[in-house]
Formats: C-alpha cells, sequence, structure tokens
C-alpha cells in the first residue's frame, strides 16, 4: 500500500535540492505547535452569542496573533469524519487517503501492542449505558485503575485465539480482532450522547464484513451482562458515579504504514507531548519521540505547567514539538460551556505564557503555531469539520493586522483559508 505524507511535497521537492532551508546538519531553527484540542466552537447564547474561544480571557494568545500572522485551517478532508485522528494527522501534513488506517492501530503504537498482519485493531470505549441509551462515552472519565480492572476482566471472560483486550487510559483501551473485515459503519460513541445504542449497532459495508460485524456486536451485548454488577461498577454506583457498564468498539484498521517526519521535513529530531494514546500513536508513526508527564491526564486538571516546562526543555535538544492538550476537547463532549473557558484561560497562562516567555529570548529562530484540530461545539457536544483557526509566529516575521485570536478574527488573517499540508508546509517555510 502506497503511504503517506502529502506526494505533493516530495513531488515538488524530490531531493530536497529546491527546499528554502539551509541544510540540516546547520540549522537550529526551532518549531512547536501546541495544539487545544476541540477548543473551537460555536457562538452560544448563554454567554452573549460569544464562542468559548471570545469570552475567555485570553492576553497571551491574543499577543501571539499580534506578534504573528492568523488564517483557518481545513482539518478534515473531504469523504472523513471530523474526528481526533482525522484532525491531528492532517495539521501533521498526512494525506488521509493514503494512510489512514483507523483510530485503534494509532493508540496500539502508543501501547505498545503489536498489530499483526492478520489483525483489526480497534478503539474500545468503556461507555454507561443506562435504560437502554448511552448516557455518556467516558464511564464519567472513569479512573485508569478501576478501567483496567474491568479490561482485564473482560479478557479473561471474553478474551480467546481470535480477539483479545489491552487496557489503555481511563475509557480509552483497545480490541484486537484476527480475521476481521475493517469495512464497518461505527459510531463514535462521544458523538451520540442521549441516543438509543441499539439502532447504533456495529452495521457491515459490504457483505463481506456481515460476520465481523455480528461477532463484535455480540461481544458488545456480552459485555453489558458481565459489566452491569461488576464489584467495581457496583462500587462506582454506591458513590454516585456513572458505571462503565458497556464496551464499544469503532474505528476499525489495519497496521498503516506512515513516513517519519524528519524524512520529509527540514528537522533532526522531534518530540510529541500529550496524555492521549492516540496522539502518542501518531508520534510514534511519525518517528517523534513520546515524553511522558507526571499528572497529565487529558482533563482540565491536567499538569499544564509540567506540560509547558517539558515542552521547553524538549526543545533545547530537539527541533520539533507537538504539544497536544485536551482539557477544552473533554468540556466540550460534556457540554460544559464554563469549563471549556477555564481550560482556554488555563491554555492561556500555563501553557501559551511561559512558553512564549522563554523562547523569545533564545537566540535560535523560533516559530510558534496554536491551533485546534477541529471544533468540539458545546451545544453538539461533538465535533464538527467546521475550519479552524490558526497563529504562525516565526522570529523576523512580519504580522499581520489580526489583533485578537478567535474563530472570526483569524478569517481576516493574512493566510486566509489553508487545506491539506499548506500548514505543516508554512511551519517549516523559512
Amino acid at each position: 500500500m502506497k503511504n503517506n505524507i502529502n506526494n505533493s511535497f516530495e513531488k515538488e521537492y524530490p531531493d530536497n535540492s529546491s527546499l528554502n532551508f539551509p541544510f540540516r546538519e546547520v540549522r537550529r531553527n526551532k518549531y512547536i505547535i501546541i495544539l487545544g484540542d476541540g477548543m473551537a466552537d460555536e457562538p452560544i447564547a448563554s454567554i452573549g452569542n460569544k464562542t468559548p474561544l471570545q469570552a475567555a480571557n485570553t492576553p497571551n494568545i491574543d499577543k501571539l496573533a499580534k506578534m504573528g500572522r492568523c488564517g483557518m485551517l481545513d482539518t478534515i478532508p473531504r469523504g472523513f469524519a471530523p474526528g481526533s485522528e482525522i484532525a491531528n494527522l492532517s495539521v501533521l501534513g498526512y494525506d488521509l487517503n493514503e494512510c489512514f488506517e483507523g483510530r485503534g492501530t494509532l493508540e496500539a503504537a502508543s501501547m505498545g501492542v503489536e498489530i499483526y498482519d492478520d489483525e483489526m485493531a480497534m478503539r474500545c470505549n468503556l461507555i454507561c449505558v443506562e435504560d437502554g441509551k448511552i448516557k455518556s462515552h467516558s464511564a464519567g472519565h472513569i479512573s485508569n485503575e478501576e478501567a483496567r480492572e474491568l479490561i482485564l476482566f473482560l479478557r479473561k471472560e471474553l478474551g480467546n485465539e481470535r480477539v483479545s483486550f489491552h487496557p489503555g487510559v481511563s475509557y480509552r483501551h483497545l480490541l484486537k480482532l484476527k480475521n476481521g473485515n475493517k469495512n464497518l459503519h461505527c459510531t463514535p460513541p462521544h458523538d451520540v450522547p442521549g441516543r438509543d445504542f441499539s439502532p447504533l449497532l456495529i452495521k457491515p459495508e459490504v457483505p463481506e464484513a456481515q460476520e465481523t460485524a455480528g461477532f463484535l456486536n455480540k461481544l458488545i451485548l456480552k459485555s453489558q451482562e458481565l459489566l452491569e454488577n461488576h464489584p467495581v461498577n457496583l462500587k462506582r454506583a454506591a458513590e454516585g458515579k456513572e458505571k462503565a457498564n458497556s464496551i464499544w468498539p469503532w474505528s476499525p484498521g489495519y497496521k498503516p504504514t506512515m513516513k517519519k517526519m524528519t524524512d520529509i521535513f527540514p528537522i533532526n529530531s522531534g518530540s510529541v507531548i500529550s496524555a492521549v494514546d492516540l496522539i502518542k500513536g501518531i508520534g510514534v508513526y511519525a518517528g517523534l519521540k513520546n515524553i511522558d508527564v507526571a499528572g497529565a491526564t487529558g482533563l482540565y486538571n491536567t499538569n499544564y505547567e509540567g506540560k509547558a516546562r517539558a515542552a521547553i526543555d524538549a526543545l533545547k535538544t530537539d527541533d520539533f514539538v507537538y504539544l497536544h492538550i485536551e482539557a477544552s476537547d473533554e468540556a466540550g463532549h460534556e457540554g460544559d460551556v464554563n469549563l471549556k473557558i477555564k481550560t482556554i484561560e488555563y491554555l492561556d497562562n500555563r501553557i501559551v505564557k511561559p512558553i512564549m516567555d522563554e523562547l523569545l529570548t533564545w537566540e535560535e529562530p523560533v516559530t510558534i503555531a496554536l491551533l485546534p484540530d477541529h471544533p468540539t461545539p458545546c451545544v453538539m457536544r461533538t465535533h464538527t469539520n467546521t475550519p479552524v483557526p490558526f497563529i504562525i509566529y516565526r522570529t523576523g516575521n512580519t504580522p499581520d493586522e489580526t489583533e485578537i485570536y478567535d474563530e472570526f478574527a483569524c478569517k481576516n488573517g493574512s493566510y486566509g483559508l489553508l487545506k491539506g499540508n499548506e500548514f505543516i508546509r508554512e511551519i517549516f517555510r523559512q
């Protein structure tokens, strides 16, 4: 299978001889992308028809916008659903038509779980089903310890030579299936809060996938029988917490093939910092080192300061850092407007400020970019494919006239609307 980052870059510069970059042996430029997952939104009546980005107090992000140049980025290629796996691969310039093989395979790479040629991998959520409806895609953000106990229990009860379960982080886990057909219609559970689960069960997209769909649906129903009265769930119910009483497999795929970013762009090394297995897995395939930060949760209470410090320290030796902050996306899925505003303000004060304060003093040329991967509107509680606002600041650039950063101000930025790998190419352009 032919894979990976948009071939137009390689076709334009087949041997790198025409790149506007110095030879990488003498190159000391530093690049960082700060990605606030799901940070973009739509105007909300309860906050004066503003978006959370407009309502939040973000002096440091606005300062970066004034110093840099802004625009909008279409992160969801035609024909793809607006998932984080699609959007983050797109931000990094990968051609989804050539390399995308499902979310599960990416997360498996982060977890150190090998995907063999005869295997299919799927993200496997632990969800809460109540009165036949999907109450929560995250089972109330179940703890790692509780979730691990449940997944290992399912491995023992349902696992066999064909299917296996692998514990991940909180509600995010992995299911591997031998000889599965990936041509399935699966509904991401975060897209359907409050909906009856039964009509949303997995459906085959081709006749050959009928057996695989039926097998997986039986696993879902059997998991509900096994998990409902498991001691972990009985304890959670007694504490007023949501039960993790069903699995929900989705985003099937086989092992992908992706080129490393160091083989495509003028960087010698790079790192990824995230609390989310999906982003870490993308980093593995992209040839980036994963940096774990103690206290990184993926929620509003994540270790912002630790992530900022880790990014700064990584840039002292690496050329590129992809810093991913999940909190705003989770607030959007919960429909919590005030929490989303708070997560944006935390990103501004506890991530962007210390990074700017440090990097803007460096002698090396620096490029700082900031953007969401996709919107996660609080009213809808799911992702949309609306283009997202971005900032690119680089040492010595001429700023445009954008004064603040939000979904509307950036439409007037000098970059206009970018698509495909245009954003990542602009990041590395001198």
